[in-house]
């Protein structure tokens, strides 16, 4: 029995698009838990504009459970925002943020609570197994957050996952940060306090398949170019894989210039001065693009844009 939770609210957060296979058997399994808690209880569920029967079971549930609340989307934002848009709505002493589907498994949701218990203002999960992911890409996702983990001026868990407690002082100080696009995993590891680690296996998704986001003017093109540069990266994104090619390109290209030489193969004068050039037009290029995307992210900060619109509540006090 969590005895600091005897009289607190828990809340317990599910940003989610269209998840009409596992509902049910997410909300059996988190009740299933619940009952085993001495706390008053809330489950948020922030539907980012399905377009399946998510939010109609979730209605037909409401009926039951007055403690199931829904926050719908103007349309779709993702899920960070849909996150931030719970934490914001919590009114627990204690959230939980968890994915949907059923890949963080809500039993883990007392040792969570032991933690909080204890002391700790966050408690982050780690992963030590993806069951249900291929062999490469949970090799991939690994490295790509070790590289983040290791470039980062804060530590941050490199196979920490979205599935996490917030103490209350902890959910205060995120919902204050205003920053666009934010990278939560960063901003978990940045705002401190107490942490505590908990180990877990992410289990195969539940059911279904996973989600893991005009020209009006007289001059046309002006009007492209206006739309593109205030509503998409995809420019620079590809400035920047293109000078990644052909950097590495021209690295190839070097290579097979030693195993020529090597194996003295016949070269022409030109050879090596062709490897620099697209060497050097392809650092050119990943420098233009690296620092377009710092700007773009800077851009997005100054026009102010709210990180999401509610369309609507079901079951707060409006």
């Amino acid at each position: 029995m969590i005895e600091k939770g005897a009289d607190m609210i828990l809340s317990i957060i599910f940003s989610f698009r269209n998840e009409e296979a596992v509902i049910p058997e997410l909300l059996r399994r988190v009740k299933d838990v619940i009952v085993t808690l001495n706390m008053e209880y809330e489950l948020i569920f922030i539907n980012d504009a399905s377009d399946d029967r998510s939010l109609e079971l979730l209605i037909q549930e409401r009926k039951q459970d007055k403690n199931i609340k829904i926050i719908n989307m103007s349309r779709r934002f993702g899920y960070t925002p849909g996150v931030l848009c719970g934490l914001r709505h919590a009114n627990g002493d204690v959230a939980i943020n968890m994915v949907s589907d059923l890949q963080d498994p809500p039993e883990l949701i007392p040792k969570l609570l032991e933690k909080w218990k204890d002391g700790a203002d966050i408690v982050y999960t780690t992963r030590t197994r993806r069951l249900g992911v291929s062999l490469f890409k949970a090799w991939a996702i690994k490295q790509v957050r070790k590289i983040i983990s290791v470039l980062s001026e804060i530590n941050i868990p490199s196979d920490s996952s979205d599935f996490k407690l917030f103490s209350r002082r902890a959910v205060n100080e995120i919902i204050k940060i205003e920053e666009y696009d934010p990278f939560m995993r960063g901003i978990v590891s940045w705002i401190g306090f107490k942490q505590e680690e908990v180990f877990y296996e992410l289990q195969p998704r539940y059911k279904g398949k996973s989600h893991f986001p005009l020209l009006r003017s007289a001059d046309p093109a002006k009007e492209f170019i206006r739309a593109v540069a205030s509503f998409s990266s995809l420019p620079i994104y590809f400035i920047l894989i293109v000078g990644l090619t052909l950097s590495m390109a021209a690295f190839l290209y070097f290579i097979w210039l030693v195993v020529a030489r090597i194996f003295k193969m016949p070269l022409t004068s030109s050879s090596v001065f062709i490897a620099i050039m697209f060497f050097l037009c392809g650092l050119i290029l990943s420098a233009i693009g690296t620092l377009g995307i710092y700007i773009w992210r800077i851009y997005q900060q100054v026009v102010n844009r709210p990180l999401y619109i509610v369309k609507d509540k079901i079951g707060f006090n409006q």
